[in-house]
């Protein structure tokens, strides 16, 4: 399970360093694309090829099924590691996240979020204080936690 907050620079080639507990998560090849929020999404080959599934399922007559198939297939990029533990961003992706110097990489169970230091900073401020109501909405008042 991916997991953690870690904090590393974007360089001026699009190269980002990943931390090694989650280089051994993803194993050698796996996939980048746009993420939702304005950030950038990792997954492993095995958690790609769910998701594909899953979008592979859409109706294609449908024009928001359309939308979210190119959104997330057109930013789609095989990456992997070099020998110093990064990888290298392109710049469409690069330009979506809005990535400068700063990034925060974030382990969310089946995958990695790469956001830019001041979106990511933006989106915690905005939802911390909110995040009971929020769960209170998500989650049944009988959940415990385990099944």
């Amino acid at each position: 399970m991916l997991m953690g907050e870690f904090h590393h620079n974007i360089d001026d080639k699009g190269r980002l360093t990943l931390p090694a507990k989650f280089r051994e998560e993803l194993g050698e090849n796996f996939i980048i694309t746009r993420g939702l929020d304005k950030c950038l999404f990792v997954y492993s080959n095995s958690e790609w090829e769910k998701i594909s599934n899953m979008l592979n399922k859409l109706p294609f007559t449908k024009s928001d099924a359309r939308s979210v198939m190119r959104f997330i297939y057109s930013g789609a990029t095989a990456v992997e590691f070099d020998k110093q533990g990064r990888i290298n961003i392109t710049s469409p992706l690069i330009t979506y996240a809005d990535l400068k110097k700063e990034c925060v990489i974030i382990g969310v169970g089946d995958r990695l979020e790469i956001w830019s230091s001041d979106k990511w900073n933006d989106f915690y401020n905005a939802n911390e204080d909110r995040l009971s109501d929020i769960a209170e909405t998500l989650f049944d008042s009988n959940w415990t936690g385990s099944e």
